[in-house]
């Protein structure tokens, strides 16, 4: 009898709770229960959380607390926690300056200094003051403008506080000489990429290096790289291998059909590149330098330092926060997400790595309220194939900004997809969504993960978009 009455009880219970449901929650536990049994998520994970933007509360769950890859959707997460640390306001700021002495005649007696603040738009081409030639010129103004005719020493690119790990534990090899794979750096310079040109052929033939743009001499380049069929796409990676090695590998397929003839790669030591940069431009304009442009880094392999004592020129400002954030969650932009996150790291007291940059995140997040272990972390953008978070804690993030000054300017910098301001997220067998949605006049915020789905993605993300839909 005992037995009989809790089956009772528990059949009541569920009958109640379901017919406490709202027509938008009962749409969404049935697009969920579709989603989750689709041939496609046989042997994938599907999590949503969906929350009222304004109060908090949970509208749906479906397996909210589960741990899941959340590819560039990450991204969100350090946007937020920027403009909480930083403030919209923040600038990052690049020093001009130089050691030693000008003598009557304009000779600089010494080392002309680009001490690097953590800047990931120096030299970006998304902004007006921020691109290369005017960065440039804006230094030489100001080398003229203290009298320096002549140099009798070196441009040394500067790292400032950013010595430390340049790349975040978790991301794959394969990633690593890619543009989008590109290391943080004091001294950051045209996002720390260039292009590698291509010279395309037949199917099955080598594809040959035609050249980069800019050009970059230092390196030599080596093509194992293949010319593939129509419609197989860009599947080019660049490999620089490791121990300070010179020499940068280009290896799998190149779609005949590809229009582009280039691949992005990144620059191994963007300081360096800085300093050779204005190295260059000051030889064409009849300042002549003496030695060779060096970085901090390479200085640091000989055993010796960047001059102390350097005296200031200039300090060049980069666009304000909510500017990088734009850019940054428009275009999905790793280097900013993990610029950011080393900037976040400086600001609360540790080093500028990734490492540290995540402890103050999560450390952040607690003090919000939020269980840290819902985020096993390793970097601010998602490359990691070993990051997890929940849908839960990802949703509870994004209300958290609704309420804050600066929303207005994080909300813009959320692309859309689908009809919807949301970021997307996407790495191997992963697909992402997070973003804020209006329904019947109350704002929704949201996020969605599948992982280790099956065939392709185009299908995977028009059964996430029915889903979210209904949010409409």
């Amino acid at each position: 009898m005992k037995i009989k009455q809790t089956w009772l009880v528990s059949i009541l219970f569920i009958s109640n709770a379901l017919c406490a449901q709202t027509p938008l929650q009962k749409r969404l536990q049935t697009a969920f229960a579709r989603l989750q049994t689709d041939e496609q998520c046989k042997y994938g994970a599907v999590s949503l959380t969906v929350l009222d933007a304004k109060t908090g509360e949970l509208v749906f769950g479906g397996n909210p607390d589960m741990g899941l890859a959340p590819g560039s959707t990450l991204k969100t997460v350090t946007s937020i926690t920027a403009f909480n640390v930083l403030g919209k306001d923040f600038q990052f700021q690049t020093q001009l300056g130089y050691s030693g002495a000008i003598t009557a005649d304009g000779t600089l007696n010494g080392d002309v200094v680009i001490k690097g603040g953590g800047d990931p738009t120096l030299g970006s081409w998304r902004y007006a003051n921020t691109k290369d030639n005017v960065v440039l010129n804006t230094m030489v103004a100001a080398l003229k403008k203290a009298g320096i005719k002549k140099i009798n020493g070196r441009v040394i690119g500067d790292n400032g506080a950013y010595n430390g790990q340049s790349i975040p534990d978790g991301w794959i090899w394969q990633d690593l000489g890619t543009y989008y794979g590109a290391g943080i750096a004091g001294l950051c310079w045209r996002e720390n990429q260039f292009d590698i040109l291509l010279r395309t052929g037949s199917v099955g033939t080598p594809v040959g290096i035609a050249g980069t743009n800019p050009e970059t001499n230092y390196l030599q380049y080596k093509s194992e790289l293949t010319n593939g069929a129509a419609k197989t796409g860009d599947q080019a990676y660049p490999y620089l291998p490791a121990f300070n090695s010179k020499v940068m590998y280009l290896r799998g397929t190149y779609a005949i059909d590809q229009t582009k003839k280039r691949v992005g790669a990144a620059i191994p030591d963007p300081a360096y590149d800085a300093a050779l940069r204005l190295t260059d431009t000051l030889k064409h304009i009849g300042i002549q330098v003496s030695g060779e442009p060096q970085s901090s880094i390479m200085l640091a392999e000989k055993n010796q330092a960047v001059p102390a004592n350097a005296t200031g020129l200039i300090t060049i400002l980069s666009p304000n926060l909510s500017k990088i954030v734009y850019w940054l969650n428009q275009k999905s932009i790793n280097l900013y997400a993990e610029q950011l996150l080393a900037t976040i790291s400086l600001k609360m007291g540790k080093t500028a790595t990734a490492a540290d940059g995540v402890a103050v995140v999560k450390s952040f997040w607690e003090q919000k309220g939020i269980d840290k272990r819902s985020m096993n972390i390793f970097d601010g953008s998602g490359l990691s194939p070993e990051d997890r978070i929940t849908t839960s804690t990802m949703a509870r993030i994004l209300q958290s900004a609704s309420s804050q000054p600066w929303f207005g300017d994080f909300y813009e910098s959320l692309p859309v997809y689908n009809d919807m301001k949301m970021k997307s997220g996407s790495i191997n067998s992963v697909q992402a969504y997070a973003g804020f949605q209006t329904h019947e006049g109350r704002q929704l915020c949201f996020a969605i993960m599948v992982n280790n789905y099956s065939g392709t993605g185009s299908a995977i993300r028009e059964k996430m978009f029915r889903l979210l839909n209904e949010l409409k």
